[in-house]
This record gives C-alpha cells, structure tokens and sequence, in this order.
C-alpha cells in the first residue's frame, strides 16, 4: 500500500492527515485508532531493497 501525500508536507504543530497502514501483525491501523495513546511511527525500507 502506497499513499502519497501532497502539498508541502508537515510542519510542527499542523495536524497529520488521517492514515490506515498495515501494522506488523497483518492487520490495520489507523491514526484515529490512536488518538490520545503515545505512539511511535517508524518508517525503514524492506531488507533487500534498495533504499
């Protein structure tokens, strides 16, 4: 699943548009899914790809 974003991206204190990503289980999540709860958001390419 690939989404891009447009416009200039984010910028501190501007709000992050709604998601939905596959977590590391299979299963979905989404940024709603985690308001009010600490999260982190880690992105890193797949091993063996270039990147």
């Amino acid at each position: 699943m690939a989404e891009t974003f447009g416009g200039d991206g984010l910028s501190v204190g501007k709000k992050a548009p709604d998601f939905t990503m596959e977590d590391h289980r299979g299963g979905t999540v989404s940024l709603k899914d985690l308001k009010g709860k600490p999260f982190v958001l880690f992105f890193y390419p797949k091993d063996n790809t270039p990147g």
